[in-house]
């Protein structure tokens, strides 16, 4: 178990701007590539529970400060470099009787520490245009994309292996080892949203680029270890028509048992999202049917790779079908650079409850502004705002403030 302690983020701070400076002696690749920035993220959670039970509301309010840096690589054949990440969260309000948000590290009846820490990093080679890293990831890949909606984001360890050495082809692979949740500072096995948890997690896979980079096809393939295997299969095509884009998003997971897992695991997953855009507008459809005896699996506080994975909900029960509309708009080209939003709606059905047939909704609207100028340009305010309404959970309204503000210290 892994415990970083409170003065994590100023220490990596520091080491990552030693390390640069020693490196504009050493290898002017290493330090003239380099970047390095922190983000100041205020959030504000309030999620009632529509009901006077055990906890009526969950409502925290939290400072993060999220420092990254990236080197560049020495020069020559083979290029060294390092790759730095510290989080620091701190508590501004909770109580014992509405903790629990994911903000902070506690739960219902604890408010817990005041502060919580994290750090990591991670060393990387290249070689032509080949990259692998070994230490702290967060990997972005539709088959393991690392969670960052709370205060600080999901951090993994182990290796990654990333190819594209073939104009338009992109290969990756590697072995997640254990897991950083967004709300903890201990590294744990990585756990599945069903069937249990292991301490490796493979995957190796790829995507295709082509007809001028308007179509994208890919092949996953995952396991992790005694939990369950997965494969999938994407697909991604935007067309022009005139003034519009047309657009398709496709996904189908085929997931099962894996080694000594105890349960039966038989899932299939179709995820298909549309949408047609023009000018300020782009309107979506999408359609999920969660296909087997088991919800859908993937890896617990991460973002999977379906159409109705949203602010509450994901829509993945044992065959659940659902559908969703969205409506998103930019105001920029109508005179307001910087203020954009968004509203859904999903519905699903089809699954059982007890012994009745389950049914649920979510409503999400979706606010945000850049400042564009001043001194405080790129400071961004995003309200999220969700409805819930099941008869599988409790019925929730939940609202979330986020202030960020990220500026360069290279």
């Amino acid at each position: 178990m892994k415990h970083v302690k409170p003065h994590a983020l100023g220490g990596a701070i520091a080491l990552a701007l030693g390390a640069t400076t020693a490196a504009q002696v050493q290898a002017s690749d290493f330090a003239d590539d380099a970047t390095a920035s922190l983000q100041l993220r205020n959030f504000y959670f309030n999620r009632d529970f529509r009901d006077p039970g055990a906890q009526s509301k969950a409502e925290e309010w939290a400072q993060g400060f999220i420092f990254k840096a990236e080197s560049g690589f020495t020069e020559g054949f083979i290029g060294f470099g390092v790759d730095v990440y510290a989080g620091l969260g701190v508590k501004l309000d909770s109580a014992d009787d509405r903790a629990g948000t994911g903000l902070l590290p506690n739960s219902f009846g604890d408010e817990g520490p005041g502060s919580y820490s994290e750090a990591t990093a991670a060393a990387k080679v290249r070689i032509s245009q080949s990259v692998l890293k070994v230490g702290g990831l967060m990997p972005k890949l539709p088959i393991a994309s690392s969670g960052d909606l709370r205060l600080l984001p999901q951090e993994f360890t182990g290796a990654s292996l990333s190819v594209d050495e073939v104009d338009n082809l992109d290969l990756q692979a590697g072995q997640l080892r254990e897991v950083n949740y967004r709300n903890s500072t201990n590294s744990e096995d990585i756990r599945a949203t069903v069937g249990g948890s292991a301490d490796r997690f493979n995957y190796l896979g790829g995507s295709y680029a082509f007809n001028s980079d308007n179509t994208k096809v890919g092949l996953w393939g995952a396991e992790l270890d005694d939990v369950y295997e997965q494969t999938l299969i994407n697909l991604i095509h935007n067309q022009p028509v005139g003034d519009w884009v047309l657009g398709a998003n496709l996904a189908y997971f085929d997931t099962g048992d894996s080694g000594n897992q105890p349960l039966d695991i038989d899932h299939q997953m179709k995820s298909l999202m549309l949408s047609a855009a023009t000018g300020a507008h782009t309107f979506r459809l999408g359609y999920q049917h969660s296909d087997g005896d088991t919800a859908f699996p993937y890896l617990a506080e991460t973002d999977p790779y379906i159409a109705n994975y949203v602010q509450i909900l994901d829509f993945t029960r044992a065959d659940e079908k659902s559908w969703q509309a969205r409506y998103d708009v930019n105001f920029a080209s109508l005179g307001v650079p910087g203020l954009s939003a968004f509203t859904r709606y999903v519905q699903g059905d089809n699954f059982t409850v007890g012994t009745s047939e389950g049914s649920e909704w979510e409503r999400d609207i979706d606010v945000s502004y850049t400042l564009q100028s001043g001194p405080l340009k790129n400071l961004s305010v995003r309200w999220r705002n969700a409805m819930v309404r099941s008869n599988a959970t409790r019925d929730i309204d939940e609202n979330r403030l986020i202030l960020n503000y990220s500026f360069a210290l290279k």
